[in-house]
């Protein structure tokens, strides 16, 4: 488990061109000097000022095109800068998305408290990486490096409906 990550080149003579950069880091996100996953799960959340993002079909959509945009870009972000770049941050936009996009099933009307909750569980599974998460962590691959953050996603978006439907039965 590593919260913060040191940004380190690997290889200086591969040359990263701009939209990779741009993409794989979500829009430079993933460059900020500490806790980029951090940042790029706030980034992603940002789209959420479009009241139509905020849509099953939408952010599920859009996770299924930047995983696998993901999984090539992040694949030649690994030749400059390693297994797992901290740079890399484009997967904690799709795991996030994926996890909103679980809650909007059920919980059709966005507010800032399933924000919240769903930011600070995927990060919270982002980070403690449980079964089958850390599995895909070591794969040292595009693919894995993708399909980890799904994974904590996934348990996000259900540890975040399961904390609604609880916090509505109390009160």
């Amino acid at each position: 488990m590593r919260i913060i990550k040191t940004k380190k080149i690997v290889d200086e003579n591969v040359k990263i061109d701009f939209f990779t950069e741009f993409l794989a880091s979500a829009a430079y996100t993933g460059f900020a000097p500490k806790a980029s996953g951090t940042v790029g799960s706030a980034f992603a959340t940002i789209f959420l000022l479009i009241s139509e993002f905020y849509t099953p079909v939408i952010l599920f959509t859009l996770s299924f095109i930047f995983f696998f945009a993901g999984i090539i870009v992040s694949g030649r972000m690994m030749q400059r800068y390693g297994d797992d770049p901290s740079v890399v941050v484009l997967d904690e936009v799709v795991g996030q998305w994926v996890s909103l996009g679980i809650v909007s099933i059920f919980y059709p009307l966005l507010s800032l408290q399933i924000v919240i909750i769903s930011f600070l569980t995927f990060r919270f599974f982002d980070i403690f990486k449980l079964f089958p998460t850390g599995y895909f962590d070591e794969l040292k691959t595009g693919f894995g490096v993708m399909m980890d953050d799904v994974i904590a996603g996934i348990y996000s978006g259900v540890a975040t409906i399961l904390i609604l439907k609880i916090y509505m039965y109390i009160w």
